[in-house]
Parts: structure tokens; C-alpha cells; sequence
């Protein structure tokens, strides 16, 4: 790190690119006056550039200050990673053209006025954005990747060196910051004789898009696939497990790293999972993952969107199908089922219910909102705002996006939307509430989704809701609507697991579509549903990930034989 006008010593930052930033601090005449100027040499790109121009500001030199941004939300992030977030979009930035950023740009969690006085390291980063064509009309820009990365951190992204510095808003300063360096691409994956690894051009989202868009699996096959050759396997479809299923792990030592974490979560580690897959006795199946982002997120949530595109038809007619003859899989209903956690339980549950004839069964866990009536702690019916609760006559209560086991709020809907208007407009922040209303709600008139609410205010936008509901988005509203038709075709093939203390309340969803089917379903209706108890949190789960595939490889026989 560079220290101004003190020390500059070598920089190691496992990035392309060995020229030394040109930086330095001119004091401003007027106080609180920090002001940021951010440029590119030809060097690092040598055409314009279009994306979001990110500022980060950490109290500590390692790791660098970008590496601070958390992948979905800040909060839990670990404490000696917070960091200060201001960013503004530009819009063909020329090599050697500034950049300014200061205190009116969006801010999280606080504005360049409220830093208080002291040492930090500063780092800019320049994420970019692609031009597309879409079919349905709209020409817009968005990040584009076809890995599982957040905007500000995708390859070919520009990025600075960290500059050590005081900052005092009493002050101000001017602060110069050349982005020299390239984040590089990410290595491929290479196949084990376990782990498999596809990616595909989809055509279908190609089309949509207007250019090149790719889709990738991770697939685990089983003991004795490649002596065998003559069998077929069913699959377990794993939605949000990363580049393993299941976490699968073949390296002893990543035992001990990940034991403390599986236990509190009820579950096996990767090495313990690997060691019961490998098992004679161990269920003969094929379990895969996908990596699918949308230029709105680290995932696409698997479905039909507007706004993401139509990733339910790629998957169901283009990956699945393909991996069906790759990787000798049976190509029947009773065959495959979906699982995932969190955004992937909510893609799971949403893809058995709209392709209800495709997948066989689902284990649906902790998932992402499916009930908009509990939108975690909003009810997108009936309230006006998304941050508050009223308590007339005079008071109201901020809203939690996230609690700890002990039911202490850590972190409010409104600090979400500061933080999200922070690293992208335009609802292209890579994060979580822009990622819901991109899947969830319409396209607006510019041509990205339209607002769910008002990121200054809070108010709820009642046409948009209207709309999510309308196309089916709301998964316990979509079921209760089409129960005549669904009721029949899922009967015994549901599971549903959550903890009673979802650090995101989402809990609360599938207690809202426990009491659909108690109201819909016939008395009896064959459906599971296991709560965490006592103060069981958002990554806790019934059994372990053996013991889960056993659950299914059961069901599917079970359903098999009563065909």
C-alpha cells in the first residue's frame, strides 16, 4: 500500500498489470469538500467504457478495500471487512477522461460528511456494463457474465490500486485514483473423475438477449458411472450449491475448515458427503448444479422473467435435455427432482410448480419469499410502504431485512435499499431486493425492471405488485389459484424445511403456504413440512445432504413403482 508522501512500498494484489497508479491529495479551500477523480490510461482500455464507478473505503489494508463488498448483503459480513461504499454510473468514459465522486453520490453506510476523521485505504472500481438489443425491444446496458460474480467484482473489470491516506471531512481533499489494473478471468473448471463440468451456448436466451449467453452445470455421478455404461441414472437438480453439488469434496483437510459451520447448520461436510457417495451401498444417482446468473444477479431464479428471460424454457429444454443424453440420465418425470436453500429453495418450489409435469418432486428449503403476503416482513397486499409499519397515531416501526437467532434486528429494508442504490441504479446492483423485483415484477418503461418501491421513500409501487402476482411470481397464490390442477400432480411430493428463526424471516413464507394448503388441500393432503426448533436459523436443515438424497432416491422409486 502507498501511504501519501510517506512510504510506497510494492504492491501484490493478484492482479494483472504492474504500473504504479498515479495518486495523490490536493487539500480543498472548502471544508468537507472530499471530492474523488477517477481515471483510466489507454494502457487498461483503450475504448470507452460504460458502467457503474464504484469508491471503497476501508479502515484497514487487507484485505484490499473492494474485497469488503459483500456478495448479496452486508450484513453478517465479517466484521473486519466493513467498509464504505459511494458509487455513480458513467456513461462512455474515454481513457484519460475524469470521473468525479463525492459526497452526492449514493452512500452506504454512511456519506463522505459522516467518515470520521482518519487513516483509511481507498480503491476505485469500474464495473462494466454491456449494450444489448433484446428481443423484446429494449436496448439497455447491464453487466454480462456467464459466472457465478457479482458486477463489481467480474473479470475485466478495471479496478485501482489501494491508496493508504487521512481522510477528514472537516477538511476535504481532492483525491486522484487511476484504475491500472484488471481483474482477471476466472480459471475454468477441469473434470475430476466425481465432478463433471458442462457450459452451453442457449440459444433461447441468446435470442432474448440480443447476444452470446451461456449456461454451465456442475454434475457429480455416482460410483461405477464410467465402467457401467449401460445404466441409467435418475438426478437430483441442486439449485444455489456453488461449483459441487451438495458441496461434495474429495480434499480431507477442507474437513476440519467447514465442520463448525455444517454442525450448527445439521448437516455433513463436503468430506463426509464425498465419503458416503463413494459408499457401495450409497443411492446410484446424478446430482447437478447450475451456474446461471442473470446480468441482474449471481442467479437467474430458474424461471420465465421478463426481466431475466426465459430461463425455465433454457433449462427444461436445452441444458436438462442435453445433459440427459450426456450423462445417460432417465428422461422421465419420476426421474428427476429439484432441491435448493434460500434462492434456490425458492427456485426449486418454482419450477415444480410451473413445470409441474417435468420434475418429479421438491425439497424446498429455507426459501426466498414465497408468499408475497409475507414478503419477509412486508405484506406487498395490504402495506404502503417497504421500509415502515405504521403505529398510529403518530409512530412507526423500521422494517428488519435480517435478525440474528436471538430475534435482534441487525440490519433494516431501508439500509438494504441504501446499499443497493450504492453499487448500481437502475435496480443493477447484483443484489438481493433489485434481484426480486428484476424476476419478479415488470419490465418498466426504460426498459429495466420496474420499481418494486421508492428506494428514498419507501412506497410501494401497487401496479408493479399487481403485476407479480398476475404472473404467478407469488408461488403460494400461484398454487392456491391452480390447486385443481397442481393438487393431483404433487400429492406426496413436497418438502419443505425451514428454521423457526430465519435470519431473513423467511420462515414466514412457508408458514403462509402451510396454511394455503390447510385451507385448499383436502384434509390429509400428503405434504412435509420440518420447522428448526428451538432458534434455528436460515442455513439449518432437517438431515444431512446423505441422508436427503436417500429421501429422494426413495421418493422416485416410491413414484416409479406406483406408475
Amino acid at each position: 500500500m502507498a501511504r501519501l508522501s510517506v512510504r510506497e512500498p510494492s504492491l501484490v494484489l493478484g492482479i494483472a498489470g504492474a504500473i504504479l497508479a498515479v495518486l495523490f491529495a490536493l487539500p480543498l479551500p472548502a471544508a468537507g469538500a472530499t471530492q474523488f477523480d477517477i481515471s483510466f490510461p489507454a494502457s487498461a482500455a483503450s475504448s470507452e467504457i460504460t458502467g457503474r464507478l464504484l469508491v471503497v473505503i476501508s479502515p484497514r489494508a487487507e484485505p484490499e478495500p473492494r474485497l469488503g463488498l459483500r456478495p448479496t448483503n452486508p450484513v453478517g459480513w465479517r466484521a473486519d471487512r466493513g467498509v464504505v461504499l459511494l458509487g455513480r454510473d458513467v456513461e462512455e468514459l474515454r481513457p484519460g477522461q475524469v470521473a468525479s465522486v463525492d459526497a452526492s453520490a449514493p452512500s452506504y453506510p454512511v456519506g463522505l460528511h459522516q467518515l470520521p476523521a482518519g487513516d483509511y485505504y481507498v480503491q476505485a472500481v469500474l464495473a462494466r456494463y454491456t449494450f444489448v438489443k433484446r428481443s423484446d425491444g429494449h436496448a439497455i446496458w447491464v453487466p454480462m457474465t456467464d459466472r457465478r460474480v457479482n458486477p463489481h467484482s467480474m473479470p475485466g473489470n478495471l479496478v485501482s490500486k489501494p491508496l493508504e491516506l487521512r481522510l477528514d471531512p472537516g477538511q476535504g481533499a481532492r483525491v486522484s485514483l487511476s484504475l491500472t489494473e484488471t481483474i482477471p478471468p476466472m480459471p475454468e473448471h477441469t473434470d475430476t473423475p466425481w465432478l463433471r463440468h458442462v457450459r452451453i451456448r442457449s440459444e433461447i436466451l441468446s435470442r432474448f438477449w440480443g447476444v452470446p449467453f451461456y449456461l454451465r452445470a456442475h454434475v457429480l455421478v455416482p460410483r461405477g458411472f464410467d465402467t457401467d455404461t449401460a445404466r441409467r441414472y435418475p438426478a437430483v437438480y441442486v439449485f444455489g450449491h456453488g461449483d459441487a453439488p451438495f458441496f461434495f469434496n474429495t480434499d480431507p483437510a477442507s474437513h476440519e475448515a467447514t465442520l463448525a459451520d455444517s454442525r450448527a447448520a445439521n448437516l455433513d461436510t463436503g468430506y463426509e458427503f464425498y465419503q458416503s457417495w463413494i459408499a457401495e451401498e450409497f443411492p446410484r444417482v446424478v446430482a447437478i448444479t447450475f451456474e446461471m446468473p442473470s446480468p441482474f444477479f449471481v442467479e437467474s431464479y430458474a424461471v420465465n422473467s421478463a426481466n431475466n428471460g426465459p430461463f425455465g424454457e433454457a433449462l427444461t429444454r436445452e441444458m436438462i435435455p442435453h445433459l440427459e443424453k450426456l450423462f445417460r440420465l432417465i428422461p422421465e418425470r419420476d426421474a428427476r427432482v429439484v432441491e435448493g436453500n434460500s434462492t434456490g429453495g425458492w427456485e426449486a418450489l418454482a419450477m415444480q410448480l410451473h413445470y409441474p409435469d417435468f420434475f418429479g418432486g421438491a425439497w424446498v428449503l429455507n426459501p426466498d419469499p414465497i408468499d408475497f403476503r409475507r414478503y419477509q416482513l412486508v405484506d406487498l397486499y395490504a402495506d404502503d410502504n417497504f421500509f415502515a409499519r405504521p403505529l398510529p397515531p403518530f409512530q412507526s416501526a423500521e422494517r428488519s431485512f435480517r435478525r440474528d437467532t436471538d430475534g435482534q434486528p441487525m440490519f433494516t429494508m431501508r439500509d438494504m435499499a441504501r446499499y443497493e442504490a450504492a453499487l448500481g441504479s437502475k435496480r443493477r446492483s447484483g443484489a438481493q431486493l433489485d434481484i426480486w423485483q428484476a424476476t419478479h415484477g415488470p419490465v418498466g418503461a426504460d426498459g429495466y425492471p420496474a420499481a418494486l418501491f421508492d428506494k428514498e421513500t419507501g412506497k410501494i409501487d401497487r401496479q408493479v405488485v399487481e403485476s407479480m402476482r398476475a404472473h404467478g411470481y407469488d408461488l403460494t397464490e400461484y398454487a392456491r389459484r391452480n390447486w385443481a390442477t397442481l393438487g393431483p400432480k404433487l400429492a406426496g411430493r413436497l418438502t419443505f424445511i425451514t428454521g423457526e428463526v430465519d435470519d431473513f424471516y423467511l420462515n414466514l413464507g412457508v408458514y403462509g403456504f402451510e396454511s394455503m394448503l390447510a385451507e385448499t388441500a383436502a384434509p390429509g393432503y400428503p405434504v412435509r413440512f420440518h420447522y428448526g426448533r428451538p432458534r434455528k436459523g436460515h442455513n439449518w436443515h432437517h438431515a444431512s445432504w446423505a441422508d436427503m438424497i436417500r429421501e429422494m432416491d426413495a421418493l422416485m422409486k416410491r413414484m416409479k413403482g406406483s406408475r
